[in-house]
């Protein structure tokens, strides 16, 4: 994936300055950074959710910003899971996970239903599949969304404050999930404020403050020596 020069305005307020990053395949990494430094914006740029106005963004090939983009084939390659679970609260956790590739990609509804049942098991929701979400806790909800995103069968998996509006007794089985697929090789990219499980999971650290990325590095470095001092007294505020 390659990101260069992404502008995005939002009328007069400019919320993307010129962003540019690469990220190759297998890659983690986390972006961090105050409110309203353009965290989120960036990802749902990438997944085409906010369209931007200069700049180019190349997934597996593709470039976003084309006028005739296939949207439904950029998200078949690009899953992203929300702060919200988004989840429809009238159909059980398997049919959350299945309906997309039902409904989407027209796959064949048993070939579907074995592949969520293994992925409720992967996200260690086994025994919750006839669960509906007013049934179930945050955390679960959240790792349903991921099943449900996974379900797809991505190449990019982009990760918006998934923990953000979750209790803090419940925000780590969501991150032993996300540390999961990022060990077994899954390109992701995590807007986070959970700088520990950051510095555990993420091969680079960007930090982005008003629209663009003021610093990045390896955790080690980025966190142990950071060089601008911008990022200094964001990390100060963290400590």
């Amino acid at each position: 994936m390659k990101i260069a020069d992404v502008h995005k305005s939002f009328g007069a307020l400019e919320v993307l300055k010129g962003v540019s990053l690469d990220l190759m395949k297998g890659d983690v990494i986390c972006i961090i950074g105050p409110s309203g430094s353009g965290k989120s914006t960036l990802i749902r740029c990438i997944n085409a959710l906010t369209p931007f106005q200069r700049g180019s963004i190349r997934v597996m090939g593709i470039e976003v910003n084309h006028p005739h983009l296939d949207k439904r084939a950029l998200r078949h390659r690009v899953g992203m899971v929300f702060q919200q679970y988004n989840l429809f609260p009238h159909r059980t956790a398997l049919q959350n996970v299945m309906m997309a590739p039902i409904q989407v990609l027209h796959q064949p509804r048993k070939e579907v239903e074995e592949r969520a049942r293994a992925l409720m098991k992967k996200v260690r929701l086994e025994g919750k599949e006839h669960a509906y979400p007013g049934e179930m806790s945050g955390g679960q909800q959240q790792r349903v969304a991921i099943a449900r995103s996974l379900a797809m069968n991505p190449e990019v998996m982009l990760f918006d404050e998934v923990t953000a509006a979750l209790d803090p007794e419940t925000v780590k089985e969501v991150l032993v999930t996300i540390k999961q697929l990022a060990d077994e090789g899954m390109t992701c990219i995590l807007v986070t404020h959970e700088m520990r499980f950051a510095r555990d999971v993420a091969d680079r650290i960007y930090f982005t403050d008003r629209g663009v990325i003021v610093e990045h590095g390896p955790p080690d470095e980025f966190f142990t020596n950071p060089k601008d001092a911008r990022t200094r007294t964001f990390l100060g505020q963290l400590s």
